[in-house]
């Protein structure tokens, strides 16, 4: 197979309608949804910003000089990767809460804590080690199609349950979510790790090896700093969920006292 050789400029953007006109419709309603439960609701909806650098998020890897090369080369293609799984998927979690509530089944079932995590960690691995890559990376079109739309959405569903902060009727404890974001650092920085360290190219040679070994760099350091700030997160809601239920048990205390 043909390497893909191709020049990175700062000047290469695109539009990518396919990827920017879905996202700006979900922005726009979005907005109509928050001002509706704003004229509905008094409660203060702080979590909006989030949302926002998600879709950001999204249009910077995919509009910019990076998404423009996500096909030719392959560490702008780890990058691209690595955003929309790693920080937009998690970005619009915190987002949307407080604005959607999924009840059905379908949704209940596809976020089901073991599953989305063996989901997850599939696509993270299944697409670097599998033909899956070599197909995706053919065509502009299979990529922007298939491939984005699949990193956001597995992402979303994987975040879905370990970033709720609410306390009860949680899918999962505090303390799991934490260990469930833990435990992900290993395939994620295992997947860096042996497309770094691999003597030959990976994909039919499509990619030069110094290209290859820089996109494994990425995801195997990048991951690592990453993961760690959702885990931060996480232990966040932990502690400050330990606070409100030691509040609570002081309440009731008081109150047998009174």
């Amino acid at each position: 197979m043909k390497v893909h050789e191709a020049t990175f400029g700062l000047s290469d953007w695109q539009l990518a309608p396919e990827i920017a006109i879905p996202a700006l419709v979900i922005l726009f309603w979005y907005l109509l949804t928050l001002r509706t439960l704003r004229t509905d609701s008094n409660t203060p909806l702080s979590n909006e910003k989030y949302f926002y650098f998600g879709i950001a998020s999204i249009f910077a890897v995919i509009l910019s000089p990076i998404g423009t090369h996500a096909t030719d080369l392959f560490w702008c293609h780890m990058l691209q990767h690595m955003v929309l799984m790693m920080i937009t998927g998690p970005l619009l979690v915190l987002g949307l809460q407080g604005v959607v509530a999924p009840k059905n089944l379908i949704f209940q079932k596809l976020t089901t804590p073991v599953f989305i995590w063996i989901a997850y960690a599939a696509t993270m691995v299944g697409v670097h080690f599998t033909g899956l890559q070599n197909l995706l990376m053919r065509g502009i079109w299979v990529h922007r199609l298939i491939e984005v739309p699949l990193y956001i959405i597995v992402a979303y569903l994987f975040y879905f349950n370990l970033l709720d902060k609410k306390d009860e009727n949680r899918r999962i404890s505090h303390a799991l979510s934490v260990i469930a974001l833990f435990l992900m650092m290993i395939p994620e920085t295992l997947t860096g790790f042996f497309i770094y360290v691999a003597p030959t190219s990976l994909y039919n040679e499509m990619f030069t090896l110094s290209d290859q070994r820089v996109s494994g760099s990425l995801m195997w350091a990048g991951s690592m700093v990453i993961d760690a700030i959702w885990i931060s997160t996480a232990v966040s809601a932990w502690l400050k969920s330990e606070e409100r239920e030691g509040v609570r048990i002081n309440a009731e205390i008081a109150g047998e006292k009174s």
